[in-house]
């Protein structure tokens, strides 16, 4: 057993960007300025959009975005219920309901004939989840939103450095499009929480930078700033979403290590998948048949329980006990009561989402950890579900 405890992920924050905190204090200037104005440059040119906003969260970019596209009472939004709260909470927030369509175990992502499938006529828009860094096929449900005239808003959360086709998750697809990414300290780089959308849709674009700084025509830094002009307007009611420079200074650091923490994860899930290959009772992620490149924000093999002889939550009780740590992405939105009661979606309605939310389990993976830590990890599983 380790000495010390594992945790299932740990950010990686140099000392460069914790200068350029000290510097952004200093000025005096905490709120959205001129490092968070070079941090969304720096990620458009990165994703190739031609329009990236910064946020305080992906939470909130998924708000924006879906309210921009005037997302409303009376509409449906079609997503996959393996995924967090938010991505249905920023639907029931505009006023408009989710609805949930089936995965395909495999992969974890959204089907392209579930999404058929729940198109009704009040369907507005549609939400992929990229489950772990795995582009959905996403040729399919672009075909399916062009058909029926709907938006697509990408829950990019965790596919940061992902590729579908050879075009980067977050390059412009189009009109009434937009991709969201996440921030938080778990995901492949960080700013603590903060959110980015890209778009290649102009008024979508601007639409969203009036609705994250309360539907104002300019921001602080536009404002108050040594060139600035103290006037603004007011275009539509808005909410306060915008990201600080405090956290664009450690997203400016992060930026520039990307490729490396991705090829990292990339090397650790290499040795995952060849050394617990042969592991009785654990189902290892498999490859999805369309062209990709997986930016793995998480690992997430599926526990048999029939197999092993004891439950998920044992599994993870006694990784713990070898001091191991790991985590469940995620138990099917839709077998939480309260989504029940908003969405009419009841157990055994998306058995491929139920399969996998009873059975899968999130090893660790960060760039920081060393090839001990990766050996510690396939030695605890190998312990574990062998006894």
């Amino acid at each position: 057993m380790r000495d010390t405890f594992l945790p299932f992920a740990r950010p990686s924050v140099d000392e460069d960007a914790i200068a350029d905190i000290a510097d952004s204090v200093r000025s005096g200037w905490l709120a959205m300025g001129p490092k968070t104005l070079k941090f969304e440059q720096t990620f458009a040119e990165y994703t190739g959009a031609p329009y990236a906003l910064a946020v305080n969260s992906a939470t909130a970019g998924l708000h924006c975005a879906l309210m921009a596209l005037g997302v409303g009472p009376g509409d449906e939004v079609i997503t996959t219920p393996m995924t967090f709260a938010s991505t249905a909470n920023t639907i029931i927030f505009t006023g408009a309901k989710p609805v949930f369509a089936d995965i395909d175990r495999n992969t974890r992502d959204i089907t392209p004939e579930s999404i058929e499938n729940a198109v009704t006529k009040r369907t507005k828009a549609i939400v992929p989840v990229h489950f772990a860094g795995l582009p959905c096929d996403m040729d399919a449900i672009e075909e399916i939103a062009e058909r029926h005239g709907l938006a697509i808003v990408e829950d990019a959360a965790h596919a940061l450095g992902a590729s579908y086709k050879g075009r980067k998750i977050g390059a412009p697809r189009g009109k009434r499009r937009a991709a969201v990414f996440s921030f938080h300290p778990t995901k492949n780089i960080t700013t603590g929480e903060g959110g980015m959308i890209c778009t290649g849709d102009e008024e979508m674009a601007e639409k969203i930078s009036a609705l994250r700084q309360n539907g104002m025509s300019k921001g602080a830094w536009n404002r108050y700033g040594e060139k600035g002009d103290a006037g603004y307007d007011i275009l539509m009611p808005g909410l306060k979403y915008t990201m600080t420079d405090i956290q664009a200074a450690i997203g400016n650091s992060q930026m520039k290590r990307l490729a490396e923490f991705n090829a990292r994860r990339a090397g650790i899930v290499r040795r995952y998948m060849t050394e617990l290959a042969d592991v009785r009772g654990l189902i290892l992620p498999r490859r999805a048949p369309w062209e990709y490149v997986h930016s793995w924000h998480i690992f997430t093999p599926l526990i048999d329980v029939a197999e092993l002889g004891f439950s998920r939550a044992e599994f993870m009780a006694r990784m713990k006990r070898l001091n191991i740590g790991t985590a469940l992405h995620y138990q099917a939105l839709h077998l939480f009561p309260c989504y029940e009661r908003l969405t009419g979606a009841k157990r055994g309605s998306l058995p491929e989402a139920e399969y996998v939310s009873e059975r899968i389990v999130s090893l660790p993976l960060f760039p920081a950890m060393t090839d001990a830590d990766v050996s510690d990890v396939i030695k605890a599983v190998r312990e574990v579900c062998s006894r």
